[in-house]
């Protein structure tokens, strides 16, 4: 049966009809090629991605051969956020968070819990001329910030599958059971944000997406469809979360 995922405007995003068992076959064949060849490389590569020019280590989410990232970049380029705080979860090379600071943003802030995004993010911001806009900080979601930290807009692309990851590196595509490893970005974006604060949240269509609208429900958010894009076997859809 294909999945779905209630709106406040009443709308639904929907998984492909294909059967299950073909699709998850087709999923672990991806999983196998992005983590070995993409993911889990050992060499440093420099990309270009929406105008940027990023460095990307190994175990860093790659910004081309995944377009989720050039896909919510060219959407936060379109965004206001002129003097605006903004803080990005799950940042790797930091493409996102680029991104806010183009869009205007007073304060970026990336967040990675993996050191080599952490290091490729600081190392873009810099070659961008960002380095006063944007901070980086490695460490778990929004926990590693400091306390009184709160932000305007919340950015997140984070791993789409409820998998356990194989190591740091598969931690961009595997959250863990019941995605164990974000659980907490929805209770923590609820205490972060600002009043009329917005969180825009990244995800597949074969993402769980009745767990994590479950998710986002228990942190008293309303979730807005306000971008997709149609993959070959699956599409990216973007929400905004606003507090109920």
């Amino acid at each position: 049966m294909a999945a779905s995922f209630e709106h406040t405007d009443g709308r639904a995003v929907r998984t492909s009809t294909a059967p299950e068992a073909a699709r998850r076959m087709l999923r672990r064949a991806i999983h196998f090629a992005s983590y070995n060849f993409v993911l889990n490389r050992r060499s440093i590569r420099t990309v270009r991605a929406d105008g940027f020019r990023l460095t990307v280590r190994p175990t860093v989410f790659h910004p081309r051969y995944f377009v989720a990232s050039e896909f919510f970049s060219r959407f936060v380029t379109q965004l206001n956020l002129r003097d605006l705080n903004v803080v990005d979860v799950g940042t790797g090379t930091g493409i996102i968070a680029l991104s806010a600071a183009r869009a205007g943003a007073a304060n970026v802030v990336a967040v990675d819990i993996n050191p080599n995004a952490a290091l490729s993010a600081r190392e873009n911001a810099a070659t961008h001329g960002f380095a006063d806009k944007v901070s980086v900080v490695c460490g778990d979601l929004l926990s590693a910030l400091a306390p009184q930290a709160q932000f305007d807009v919340i950015l997140s692309n984070p791993p789409f599958f409820p998998e356990e990851p194989i190591d740091v590196a598969d931690r961009a595509w595997h959250a863990g059971p019941g995605y164990r490893d974000i659980k907490a970005l929805f209770e923590q974006a609820r205490l972060r944000l600002t009043p009329g604060g917005r969180f825009y949240l990244l995800l597949s269509s074969d993402s769980d997406l009745g767990l994590i609208g479950s998710l986002i429900e228990q942190a008293k958010f309303r979730a807005r469809l306000v971008g997709r894009k149609s993959l070959v076997i699956e599409s990216l859809v973007l929400f905004e979360l606003r507090q109920s």
